[in-house]
């Protein structure tokens, strides 16, 4: 994960932001185009993205930084690229 004290943060973490979720979606397609996805997989992609735009929401309406902003999609985009990656 970068180091966001730096003034590369916010491209920084776009860039890592970008990749992983093209990561996450190659993956999660190839999982239901083979049948493979299951409920909780299904559910997941829900919950999460609820989850992220109520504390990226949160983070915007308390005046927060662009990073703070941003960090809730990045956390679940580069924690699910890195548990769907085959080992």
């Amino acid at each position: 994960m970068a180091d966001f004290s730096c003034a590369f943060a916010l491209p920084v973490m776009w860039a890592e932001l970008a990749v992983a979720s093209w990561e996450t979606v190659w993956h999660r397609t190839a999982l239901m185009a083979t049948g493979a996805c299951s409920d909780a997989e299904y559910r997941q992609m829900l919950d999460e993205k609820m989850s992220a735009v109520h504390a990226s929401s949160l983070a915007l309406m308390g005046g927060l930084q662009a990073e703070d902003v941003l960090r809730p999609f990045h956390l679940r985009a580069t924690a699910n690229a890195r548990r769907l990656r085959p080992a």
